[in-house]
């Protein structure tokens, strides 16, 4: 299976939609993943982990805004913008993933600053 950009935008959107159960169903089931934040990393060995960290973020309302993607054979790569309430863009992120031949997400690395932003601001 040829990975796409598709499967990351896909669950950021199912994430920000409140749609957990879609989202957890594009990620294997031992995931390995870190979620670098300022101050904090957080890491873990499997779905139910990234679930509890969601979980754990409380009501927010958050949109992952993709403003450039990539794939290079297995890896995908997400770079944009974090949006909450729909005015106040409070940093940027920059994710990449490994999709498995059955499609699901195997490994997902991502990385959160408020204060840099790669592309100029429209």
């Amino acid at each position: 299976m040829s990975p796409s950009p598709v499967t990351l935008t896909r669950y950021y959107a199912h994430v920000d939609a409140g749609e957990i159960d879609q989202a957890m169903a594009l990620v294997a089931p031992d995931l390995k993943f870190v979620i670098l934040l300022p101050g904090a990393a957080v890491r873990g060995q499997d779905r139910q982990g990234l679930v509890d960290y969601l979980a754990g973020r409380g009501e927010v309302v958050r949109r992952h805004v993709p403003q450039r993607t990539a794939v290079a054979e297995d890896l995908e790569f997400v770079y944009g913008a974090v949006v909450e309430d729909d005015a106040t863009t409070t940093g940027h992120f920059l994710a990449s993933v490994r999709v498995g031949d059955d499609g699901l997400i195997t490994a997902y690395q991502v990385a959160f600053d408020p204060e840099l932003a790669l592309l100029p601001t429209p």
